[in-house]
């Protein structure tokens, strides 16, 4: 027995590994490779079988952390304060899709607490596809890429009634549901008071104990044993076991120790919730697709359509000009990794059968297939449809409408980098204008005197409005490469020449950025280095004077030093530039018999190939910059900077053979 759990064990370790690590690679997100995995080893698949009764018993564990880790993110205070904004929102949309969704799921046949189900699970959206394609696609930072991400967000607070709900509609008749309804209620205002006073008295103290002993390992227990004994106690009140781990996450939010708490628990959570979703890909019958499929797509279609229609109009009535609603509306129209849950919940309290399980449960997963192109097209799809739209802002925030200023300079972004940069020219009397499309802030700004108006700088007649053409610097100080390069090619054609600081997050855009006609280009991490390094040296004792002069010789050759790094996977994902286009060390041993040995450095002729010697290794001694007479010996090291299809082109010449296959 012991045997063959261990045999199952190493199956399933193994095959989530190997699809895992060809999804990542092809960046898609893990949890559909989960999924699959359960399919191939689920009892509705030929092949090996993974028993699943074990599995959906630990499985259920990662749902309560999913659930914890929520409530850190949500202490009572923000809840409080947002809402009438974000939380309003959030919720509208939660409540309208399961209305919508489930009416129309009861009047083709379903039972009402089936089609109750079906409307919540809809309702839900992946935040993990949404923020890693707009990560992917510079959009993060954008109005509508906020929007969306946060109204993701918050849908896991709004889902939370649903787990006390949906288990109760299972194990009562129709004519008693609102009596129980109300009574699990009750039920949950008794949890939430029990541990929100329990947690108040004694979780402080206790985390302050635990954290005096200076014990990773018992910090460790402690978060396992706060979260499981409140999900105990709302289980002991017949609801569901997430609820009170949630109610605990919440209570620590207000703590200090939250980021910590949340570090910790995130390998169990991330752990655990793999194999809650390859326990959802064991209750996948591909042996039903024939005959569901139809119905599956039209789910998917209803549910993308519903969605988007719905947040758009949710949106748009909260003040937001259109065309962003209707791009929030097509991020948030995608199926979610929640409603995965939220169905299993119902199918374990026999709240839906099993064939239009199957259905939900295929339809939410080909809107998630389809998800990553919507949301990579959201911009032309919404141009197409309604061309260029002019935001509407309420009439208490006000737009630039022909400025005559001359020799000021334009700010794209008033945000804290674009704040803070305007503090320093009004301290040197330097005048200004800025751009911005957060009413709040421009609102605030207007209040304190400052020239701010609402206003999208990625559009050329905005740039006209604020005199652009008579500017003497335009700097863009947010982060959203996509609308920078657009301001910058209308910038060019309004102004030819005019100098543009450019922020950017990393040097992966610096040269996309400088031909599109920034003058300067300043990469966050790049600076934050630099500081770092200056800050570093002083407190070693070097001399300002050289300090200085290091930061300048890095700047003026734009960095030339931090950008000689050895790459890792993360790196190569994380940087925009196509991988072949990406700059990185290498190092290059050469052994007796290689074709360089005896030649000097400028004989080996590397910068024919864009390829530079950084630094040379003989004898365990690293000497920067060699000079160009140096000779190579048997042994040393070559320290290669270039991007990958040169570095292997001359590694090739350098050793006389192929480069190591391990290297990417």
């Amino acid at each position: 027995m012991l045997e063959q759990a261990l045999v199952q064990m190493l199956l399933l370790l193994g095959a989530t590994v190997a699809v895992v690590l060809v999804f990542q690679r092809f960046r898609i997100p893990p949890s559909l490779g989960y999924l699959l995995v359960g399919v191939l080893l689920g009892s509705h698949t030929a092949g090996p079988v993974v028993a699943d009764e074990n599995i959906r018993v630990i499985a259920e564990f990662g749902i309560v952390f999913l659930l914890f880790t929520i409530g850190l993110s949500f202490s009572m205070p923000q809840i409080y304060a947002l809402r009438h904004t974000i939380l309003g929102l959030g919720t509208a949309q939660v409540a309208l899709t399961t209305a919508v969704v489930g009416g129309l799921a009861w009047w083709l046949g379903l039972p009402g607490p089936a089609a109750f189900v079906v409307g919540a699970v809809f309702a839900q959206s992946s935040t993990t596809i949404i923020t890693k394609q707009l990560m992917e696609q510079g959009e993060s930072q954008t109005r509508h890429g906020r929007l969306g991400t946060t109204m993701s967000v918050f849908q896991d607070i709004t889902a939370v009634p649903f787990v006390v709900v949906i288990p109760v509609l299972g194990v009562v008749a129709a004519q008693e549901v609102a009596g129980a309804l109300g009574l699990a209620l009750a039920k949950a205002l008794l949890a939430f008071v029990i541990v929100l006073i329990s947690g108040r008295l004694l979780l402080r103290p206790l985390f302050q104990l635990v954290a005096e002993r200076r014990s990773a390992e018992l910090f460790t227990l402690t978060v396992l044993f706060v979260s499981l004994v409140a999900a105990w106690t709302t289980k002991t009140l017949g609801l569901s076991m997430a609820f009170g781990a949630f109610l605990a996450g919440m209570v620590l939010a207000d703590t200090e120790f939250r980021h910590q708490v949340e570090s910790t628990i995130r390998p169990f959570r991330d752990v655990l919730l793999g194999l809650f979703f390859v326990s959802i890909g064991m209750l996948v019958e591909p042996a039903l697709l024939p005959e569901i499929w139809w119905e599956a797509l039209l789910g998917a279609v209803a549910l993308l359509g519903i969605k988007l229609l719905l947040v758009t109009l949710i949106v748009r009535l909260s003040g937001v000009d259109l065309q962003t609603a209707f791009r929030t509306g097509l991020l948030l129209a995608v199926g979610g990794e929640f409603g995965f849950a939220l169905l299993a919940i119902g199918l374990e309290g026999g709240v839906i059968g099993s064939y239009p399980a199957q259905v939900v449960l295929t339809s939410v997963l080909f809107s998630m297939i389809l998800a990553p192109f919507l949301i990579r097209f959201n911009q032309p799809l919404a141009g197409w449809l309604f061309g260029r739209v002019r935001r509407r802002p309420d009439e208490s925030v006000p737009t630039p409408q022909g400025l005559e200023e001359q020799d000021h300079v334009v700010i794209c972004g008033f945000g804290r980098t674009g704040q803070t940069v305007a503090r320093f020219l009004e301290s040197e009397g330097v005048s200004y204008v800025a751009l911005d499309i957060d009413p709040l802030i421009v609102r605030e700004a207007r209040l304190a005197g400052q020239p701010v108006y609402f206003g999208d700088s990625s559009d050329a007649a905005m740039l006209e409005n604020v005199g652009l053409e008579r500017a003497r610097l335009l700097i863009i100080s947010h982060d959203d490469r996509p609308a920078a390069l657009k301001t910058l090619r209308h910038a060019v054609q309004l102004k030819p020449g005019i100098p543009a600081v450019v922020r950017t997050r990393d040097e992966g855009s610096v040269a996309e950025l400088v031909a599109a006609g920034a003058s300067e280009v300043i990469p966050e991490t790049l600076e934050a280095s630099m500081i770092l390094t200056s800050h570093a040296l002083q407190a070693l004792g070097v001399p300002l004077h050289r300090v200085t002069r290091y930061l300048q010789e890095q700047r003026a050759g734009h960095y030339r030093m931090l950008r000689e790094l050895f790459r890792g996977s993360l790196d190569s994902i994380q940087d925009p530039r196509p991988a072949g286009e990406q700059e990185r060390l290498h190092s290059v041993v050469l052994s007796e018999g290689s074709p360089a040995i005896g030649q000097r450095l400028a004989q080996l002729d590397t910068e024919s190939d864009q390829v530079s010697v950084t630094a040379l290794v003989r004898d365990e001694q690293r000497r920067r910059y060699p000079e160009a007479d140096t000779e190579v010996q048997a042994g040393d090291v070559l320290v290669l900077l270039g991007t990958r299809d040169n570095l292997e082109k001359v590694e090739r010449r350098l050793t006389g053979g192929e480069p190591p296959e391990a290297r990417e």
